[in-house]
């Protein structure tokens, strides 16, 4: 009776969750990698086991008792879409971009982006999950959409944050105005009254000379996304990748950083730059040796270490984009560093 009545339990939430939903087929078996490629990853623990996820058709899912060795799973965070999202995002079907991860009042949330290539009519979406362990994640529907022609920020992106006070915010964004904040209610939504906000962008307004964007005709030249923050001390750190992503060995991603004693900012980088007027102090850019270009950060205080998670475009693999993990050391100032 208890086997059937679990079978039961699992189908209905199946179907309840995920109820008028596109499905895909996964096929495949579990793989071992030193060297896991990957795109945008963001990282959680939990049960003595590192979970990375990552951009893919559905979210990309892997595993490592010791982060050296990564276990890539077949079967993705999402082998169902909510219909919700091809209906919010035109053009959307199954490949799901940058997530973030965090555990909060006993509950894992993951966060992740529906959109098409260079445009901002984009989404982000919410699951939820009470293990990382448990395949069934609970569709939450959306958190937050930008429309083309409406709005002047996109969408995607995704990073939660939980300031001193226990208060969840959500930090996205991509080109168009830069990055965008929002305090975000106890359902992981935005909050009532709300308005996002932009805190980072990658020139100040009005600035003319900036290289013409390879690759839209429709985000323009502020290249800057994928937002981090990480509380150290008494600051916020704020991570934003900066210039063009997804070109292989074309591309020219790098990482910057700036901090804040608030979570809504204002963030200044190490020589007093408003981050809104184009700060930011650069923290990583490719070696031309082994990497071209890196970027899409995360970063952590996991196990007693401070650690820095990005992709990168590997030069020994033709362009191919790889994780990257460094540990982080802070200075005397209280600036991060590889």
């Amino acid at each position: 009776m208890k086997r059937f009545m679990t079978i039961v339990v699992v189908l209905t939430l199946s179907t309840t969750l995920y109820s008028q939903s596109h499905r895909r087929p996964f096929q495949g078996e579990v793989f071992t990698t030193e060297t896991p490629m990957v795109h945008d990853p963001v990282m959680a623990y939990a049960d003595s086991t590192y979970y990375i996820y990552a951009t893919g058709l559905g979210i990309q899912q892997m595993t490592s008792k010791d982060r050296k060795t990564w276990e890539v799973l077949p079967q993705p965070v999402m082998t169902v879409m909510p219909q919700w999202t091809q209906d919010s995002v035109p053009g959307f079907t199954c490949h799901v971009w940058a997530p973030d991860v965090i555990q909060w009042h006993g509950r894992w949330w993951l966060a992740y982006s529906c959109s098409t290539f260079g445009k901002n009519g984009s989404a982000i979406g919410l699951l939820s999950n009470h293990s990382l362990a448990f395949p069934i994640w609970r569709d939450e529907g959306c958190i937050v959409t930008s429309r083309e022609h409406r709005d002047n920020w996109n969408a995607i992106d995704p990073n939660f944050v939980i300031d001193e006070n226990d208060q969840p915010w959500l930090v996205w964004g991509s080109f168009w105005d830069g990055i965008q904040l929002a305090r975000l209610d106890t359902t992981m939504h935005i909050a009532q009254g709300e308005k996002p906000r932009t805190i980072a962008r990658r020139y100040a307004p009005g600035y003319k000379d900036a290289a013409p964007n390879p690759t839209s005709q429709y985000a323009g030249t502020n290249a800057i996304e994928a937002p981090f923050v990480l509380k150290h001390g008494e600051y916020y750190y704020l991570f934003v990748s900066w210039d063009y992503c997804c070109r292989g060995s074309k591309s020219n991603y790098r990482v910057a950083v700036g901090r804040s004693r608030s979570v809504s900012g204002p963030y200044q980088d190490r020589d007093g730059v408003d981050m809104r007027n184009g700060g930011g102090t650069l923290f990583l850019e490719g070696d031309k040796k082994q990497f071209e270009a890196a970027g899409h950060c995360a970063a952590y205080h996991l196990n007693g270490e401070d650690i820095f998670i990005c992709h990168g475009y590997s030069i020994a693999h033709n362009g191919a984009s790889i994780l990257i993990q460094k540990p982080i050391r802070w200075t005397t100032d209280g600036w991060p560093e590889i």
